[in-house]
């Protein structure tokens, strides 16, 4: 989010440089405000809950089924990685709330995603998340994404 301070830009970078940059920027869109509703704590929920649906709930097992959409693309037409990062947590805070008593808090202490590469629009994929542990305090999970055909 833009916090409208000058930027201070080395006199050593040539300034057909710093145009360049600045309008990728700007055509980006990271120079423009954040909606009110997904600026908020939890506001990616919102994007989220068009494109993810639960599939099979089970204890220990959640699969759910995320359609990829223009609100969780990237500037290059893939699935924004920050998405990625959203879908596992949610479907892992899920899983884990399927062997957790309800008055716990929970909190993700931990995500490791290797990220190879964006799935492209109009693609849908499903998601299997596990409990692999289940100590006292302690829920390991992990999860699988794969595309599947529609056709």
């Amino acid at each position: 989010m833009a916090t409208g301070a000058p930027v201070k830009v080395s006199p050593d970078v040539p300034r057909e440089r710093v145009d360049m940059i600045s309008g990728f920027f700007q055509k980006t869109g990271v120079s423009d405000p954040i909606p009110p509703a997904y600026a908020a704590p939890d506001g990616y929920s919102g994007l989220l809950c068009g494109s993810l649906r639960a599939g099979r709930v089970q204890r220990g097992k959640v699969s759910c089924l995320l359609s990829v959409g223009p609100p969780l693309l990237n500037t290059y037409g893939g699935l924004h990685g920050g998405a990625v990062a959203a879908v596992a947590e949610r479907v892992a805070v899920g899983c884990a709330r399927t062997v957790m008593r309800e008055d716990k808090e929970l909190f993700l202490g931990e995500l490791s995603i290797s990220y190879l590469s964006a799935v492209p629009s109009n693609v849908c994929f499903l998601s299997f998340q596990s409990v692999i542990i289940f100590a006292f305090w302690y829920i390991s999970a992990m999860s699988n994404f794969s595309t599947i055909d529609r056709g």
